[in-house]
């Protein structure tokens, strides 16, 4: 009777191991996608800029990206998420630090406004470049409402073209789509920017959303992630 008692309570606990382990898998595994979700973002951010960039006679002025301020990537931005003429997307944005390199690129949504409204076109990407810290700042704070807090508009298109000092003041955003491999200025209205907590946090830590983002704060485990963002920017925005 007592080895009876012994080989239930033994077996029990088996499954009750089993059940343990099948559940610290899945979690395990679900927190692994989460962060491929992240780092498949940053991988499709930087391959949208080499491609705009990569195009013989167009793609964004040298010039404007080696004065930039900050730059935001958005890739595939979809149509009707939020109603008839809303987008929706997810990308990075990054701000250039004091030494002329980048600094830590945070995880951006975007939502609203009718920008992007070609015929038949689904998907958008975008870029947009930000010529200064006013810009760029209500982002970075947590929301950017473009066309209030920031003017955003079409932005010059090809890779050699000059780029002055007055073009630079005419605008905080200078703004770019590429929709079935064609790509132009865009104006951007009424759409929102906003950080994306949850990525962040995900990838950086609850603090990084109140850090100076100008200053090179990813850690080892997060540079994996980001990282071809950054090599992008290194190489099509160096200063």
């Amino acid at each position: 009777m007592g080895s009876k008692k012994i080989l239930i309570i033994a077996a029990a606990a088996a499954i009750a191991l089993t059940c343990n382990t099948t559940i610290l898998l899945t979690q395990t595994k679900a927190a692994t996608t989460k962060q491929s979700d992240e780092a498949e973002r940053a991988q499709s951010a930087a391959n949208v800029l080499a491609e705009i960039m990569g195009a013989p006679d167009q793609g964004i002025p040298d010039n404007l990206l080696k004065k930039a301020y900050g730059v935001a990537v958005i890739p595939h931005v979809v149509k009707g998420a939020f109603g008839v003429g809303g987008r929706y997307g997810k990308g990075l944005v990054a701000q250039r630090n004091a030494d002329g390199g980048w600094g830590t690129p945070l995880f951006i949504e975007i939502g609203g406004g009718s920008f992007g409204l070609q015929l038949g076109v689904e998907a958008t990407d975008v870029v947009m470049v930000f010529t200064n810290s006013a810009g760029i700042q209500p982002l970075l704070k947590g929301k950017l409402k473009l066309g209030a807090d920031a003017s955003a508009t079409a932005g010059p298109v090809g890779r050699k073209a000059e780029v002055g000092t007055d073009v630079l003041l005419k605008s905080a955003i200078y703004s770019y789509s590429r929709s079935k491999g064609l790509f132009a200025g865009i104006a951007l209205d009424g759409a929102i920017l906003q950080l994306d907590d949850s990525a962040n946090e995900k990838i950086y830590g609850k603090e990084i959303v109140r850090k100076d983002a100008s200053k090179p704060h990813v850690s080892a485990a997060a540079m994996p992630t980001v990282q071809p963002f950054l090599s992008a920017l290194a190489k099509y925005a160096a200063q």
